[in-house]
């Protein structure tokens, strides 16, 4: 576990329009260690508290006056300056439809509301997993050559999975926007790794996994899925089409480093 300290230094803009649960969420991250915290009250007054400083860390619950949370971290995304801004959703909404769009997008963490102090230590851990650059597993397994395929339908979550790996020291990617455009990669460039997501247009991740095992040259591949998927027959599923690893989304940088290790050592 990261040392509380470490949460100072980061630059926090909280994105909260009632003033009461404004001030709780403030005091709880203050205790936590987080000294940085601008809070506003609308998505608007966030991109404007942005363009003047960016920060480092994004706080917001999900229904906002003039927009949602789940649009705030999308026009986040869509800026360049912007778009590798650490985000953490507070929501007392639970329905998948509701918050897949968020997941996408490339978060941090979706904390509920209310969260816990160990709910929330975790969501800040892999703010500073995602922030923060690690070199050991790239030392262990040639990080600089090792060449990645991702594969999700989101651009937003293949940055942010490529900007957890590049910080694990990886430097050579390969995209593509569904199973079917992985198979096409897959024809004529070698990987050393594929990072899939689950749930995708014309082929999903399992069609993927199944194809690879069964009819791609490369069928001897690492594949890691990354995904939100709760069913656990579908999960089991996947794990019986030849899975590597599977992995929640949203992510912790840990766990990806750590399955890594396990899958990319045994080669």
């Amino acid at each position: 576990m990261v040392a509380i300290a470490d949460f100072s230094a980061l630059s926090v803009i909280l994105v909260e329009p009632s003033a009461a649960q404004a001030k709780f969420i403030a005091a709880q991250l203050k205790e936590a260690g987080l000294e940085q915290i601008h809070i506003v009250g609308s998505g608007t007054d966030a991109l404007t508290a942005m363009g003047e400083s960016r920060p480092d860390l994004v706080v917001s619950a999900l229904y906002l006056p003039d927009m949602s949370g789940t649009d705030l971290v999308g026009a986040m995304r869509r800026e360049r300056e912007l778009e590798q801004v650490a985000f953490i959703l507070i929501s007392s909404e639970t329905r998948p439809q509701a918050l897949e769009p968020v997941r996408q997008a490339g978060v941090c963490g979706i904390l509920p509301k209310p969260f816990s102090s160990e709910q929330l230590m975790v969501a800040l851990t892999t703010t500073l997993d995602f922030l923060l650059q690690d070199n050991d597993l790239a030392c262990e397994v040639d990080g600089e050559n090792l060449r990645v395929l991702l594969v999700d339908d989101s651009p937003s979550a293949r940055r942010f999975m490529r900007q957890v790996l590049e910080n694990l020291g990886i430097e050579k990617f390969v995209e593509a926007g569904n199973g079917r455009e992985a198979v096409k990669v897959l024809a004529d460039t070698q990987v050393d790794l594929v990072v899939t997501d689950y749930n995708m247009p014309e082929m999903d991740g399992q069609e993927l996994v199944e194809y690879i095992r069964k009819q791609s040259w490369q069928n001897s591949v690492p594949v890691l899925m990354v995904t939100s998927e709760s069913n656990q027959s579908r999960l089991a599923a996947v794990q019986e089409s030849g899975v590597s690893g599977i992995c929640d989304k949203p992510f912790q940088p840990a766990v990806i480093k750590k399955l890594l290790w396990n899958i990319l050592g045994q080669r």
